[in-house]
């Protein structure tokens, strides 16, 4: 079997279940040394007692495959913690050369409901997660890159929504966290490409603990494999990881069910100039009003046909 990332590292945050599994054992099958993180909590909401046996049982698992892998059962969203996810994949294989972050959790609540620990505790597995880790990781390649005099091979992937795309009633924290995680995956990107570093974000479809409401009503095939089964978003995660995908930087891809979507970057839709000096109020309602007329008042920027795809 070809192995593009034969001696290659990885870290996986939230690699225990669910689409971090999925990303953990696809990196190790294509020939990564992984080291697979998760805080081990068992409540999707961050509740619980943290636990290490999940990170450790896909950490055989993988061994038992003919990989190598390495257990952490630190929280990224510490910053320390972080630093230390990365330095133990450093010590342990020498250096880092994938992060694929994906740990997260949910805290759902209408916006008028919502409390500020809510709010709070989101944003910070999410958005300060991906931070933390990318911090180091960025640490570690500039380096590495500076004591070389020439660029390094790193690659990061981090984990997106469609609720950032579409908005979610329900989710104002999760889909500013994911919202967020795309405005910092396309600084880091501009940051770190001349290290040889690149830097992507995937909005992933799939059925998982943290989805099990959302797609309750999409059954699961009594044959075959399930069109919302995280294996058919891992490879997508494998490839933006390997030598194959050094000229994608920045970019948003959608992925599910045998499914990718490049989405664009977003374009002018419309352009209105002043006739005069300075615009005013009468002059704005006569241009901007018949635009959006005929448009429903609750549709947002998002693209529609990237929305429409089925789920099966």
């Amino acid at each position: 079997m070809d192995q593009p990332l034969k001696g290659r590292t990885a870290i996986v945050t939230g690699g225990a279940r669910g689409l971090g599994r999925a990303e953990a054992l696809e990196l190790a099958r294509l020939g990564a040394n992984v080291v697979v993180n998760d805080f081990g909590q068992p409540g999707r909401d961050g509740s619980g007692a943290a636990d290490t046996s999940p990170a450790e049982q896909v950490a055989q698992e993988i061994r038992a495959a003919g990989g190598d892998a390495t257990p952490h059962t630190g929280d990224v969203a510490d910053h320390q913690q972080a630093g230390e996810l990365v330095q133990l994949a450093v010590d342990t294989y020498g250096q880092l050369d994938i992060l694929v972050n994906n740990a997260g959790i949910l805290r759902d609540r209408m916006i008028f409901s919502m409390s500020e620990d809510e709010w709070d505790s989101v944003i910070r597995v999410h958005l300060k997660g991906h931070y933390n880790t990318t911090h180091f990781a960025a640490r570690h390649w500039r380096e590495r890159s500076k004591t070389t005099g020439a660029p390094v091979y790193g690659r990061i992937v981090n984990t997106s929504s469609e609720a950032f795309l579409a908005g979610s009633a329900g989710q104002p924290n999760y889909a500013a966290a994911k919202g967020g995680i795309v405005g910092l995956t396309t600084s880091t990107a501009l940051a770190l490409a001349k290290y040889g570093v690149t830097a992507n974000v995937i909005c992933p479809r799939a059925r998982t603990r943290m989805t099990e409401d959302v797609f309750a009503g999409f059954a699961q095939p009594d044959e075959g494999l399930d069109p919302l089964a995280p294996e058919h978003v891992a490879p997508l995660v494998g490839y933006l990881s390997s030598p194959a995908a050094a000229n994608i930087n920045g970019q948003l891809l959608v992925v599910h069910g045998g499914i990718v979507v490049v989405v664009d970057r977003p374009r002018v839709q419309a352009k209105f100039d002043t006739a005069h000096e300075a615009f005013t109020y009468d002059e704005l309602d006569a241009l901007l009003t018949p635009h959006y007329k005929d448009r429903p008042a609750n549709e947002t920027f998002a693209a529609a046909e990237i929305l429409a795809l089925k789920h099966d």
